[in-house]
């Protein structure tokens, strides 16, 4: 009995074990591929709205010319919303250190050159999403692009209702 006990406990520690290490070699983790993320959002823009093919190719390199000026939500430079990029997780504070005058987790405070340059950004992303917008609207027929404004104007209020801001 006992020893029937011992195996199935040996056993069920090397299944946890080769579980885990499946994931350390990333083995169960997608990773972030920027040119795919882009092929799939054109992909989805070209089903939602009916486009043909000539506005399909037209619209891929129009994501393409437009993912880093337009952030995340384009599959620009930092990759995943709220994430850092590069597949990492940002680590957690250390809850069981005894000292307390370092805490890790804590945000840096904003200094007004941070803000400043914060500002300049949200500028710059707003004036591309303009040119972008412009660009598109070149691309898609009158009906295709008031679909298009419709459905964008109904994200902006859903997330304004979440009380988050949509980058």
């Amino acid at each position: 009995m006992k020893r029937t006990v011992l195996a199935l406990v040996a056993m069920m520690t090397m299944t946890a074990a080769m579980a885990q290490g499946d994931k350390k070699e990333g083995k169960g983790e997608r990773k972030f591929d920027r040119t795919e993320m882009i092929k799939n959002r054109t992909n989805e823009t070209v089903k939602k709205y009916g486009l043909n093919d000539k506005q399909a190719a037209q619209l891929l390199e129009l994501n393409q010319k437009y993912a880093d000026a337009m952030g995340p939500s384009m599959g620009g430079s930092r990759g995943q919303r709220g994430g850092r990029g590069d597949g990492r997780v940002r680590p957690r504070p250390d809850f069981n250190d005894n000292d307390n005058t370092q805490q890790q987790g804590q945000r840096p405070e904003m200094t007004e050159e941070m803000r400043e340059k914060m500002k300049g950004q949200r500028e710059q992303r707003r004036q591309a999403r303009q040119k972008y917008d412009t660009e598109l609207q070149a691309i898609m027929t009158a009906d295709q692009y008031k679909a298009y404004k419709a459905d964008e104007e109904k994200r902006m209020k859903e997330g304004r209702r979440r009380g988050g801001r949509r980058n």
